[in-house]
């Protein structure tokens, strides 16, 4: 029997922002107030992860450029990890660097292969201002290091390298947000 609510089932569906948008290619801002209007947002971000089907999402990818994220995602062992975490930072990733197929909800549709480390561990606080350390491996890993990299103005596509970023160019392109997308600022 679970003594918490589930995240998201209080929350509105916001649009997501794609790639192109400027609040995506810039550096969040520290979160310095804490009560309602972040609960509020925590329990938005989740209902609007859940809609689009994904495993992650920072605050930018629904256009607030605010430093945080949340989560709901297995690691590679297939146990669920479920939460937030408000002012993030990434204080270890490592192991082994791995290449692997990862999408965005900003790029909807599209995946390509990109280099993350498979350990991660990000240390911040609670929507209540409680210390944090979240410890990642696998799957888990790089969706920490993916929503970390998000609040820091970076997309996995910023990573790609290569033929696969000539392919990733060519697929964002082909896309109906596409044109607007590879105008960076």
């Amino acid at each position: 029997m679970r003594q918490r609510p589930i995240p998201g089932t209080t929350g509105l569906v916001r649009t997501m922002s794609l790639l192109g948008d400027p609040v995506l290619h810039s550096a969040c801002a520290e979160v310095t107030e804490f009560g309602p209007v972040l609960d509020r947002l925590i329990e938005d971000m989740f209902a609007t992860m859940y809609a689009a089907e994904g495993v992650g999402l920072a605050a930018n990818q629904i256009g607030v450029g605010q430093r945080v994220f949340v989560y709901d995602c297995p690691d590679d062992d297939d146990v669920r990890h479920v939460g937030h975490i408000v002012n993030p930072r990434l204080v270890t990733a490592d192991g082994d660097e791995i290449r692997g197929p990862e999408g965005c909800l900003s790029l909807p549709g599209l995946e390509a292969g990109t280099d993350r480390f498979d350990r991660a561990v990000v240390e911040g606080v609670t929507s209540d201002g409680a210390p944090v350390r979240i410890e990642g491996t696998g799957f888990f890993a790089r969706c920490l290091q993916h929503e970390c990299d998000h609040l820091d103005g970076t997309v996995y596509a910023d990573r790609v390298t290569g033929l696969r970023a000539r392919r990733l160019r060519r697929a964002i392109r082909k896309t109906a947000w596409g044109a607007r997308a590879l105008v960076q600022p």
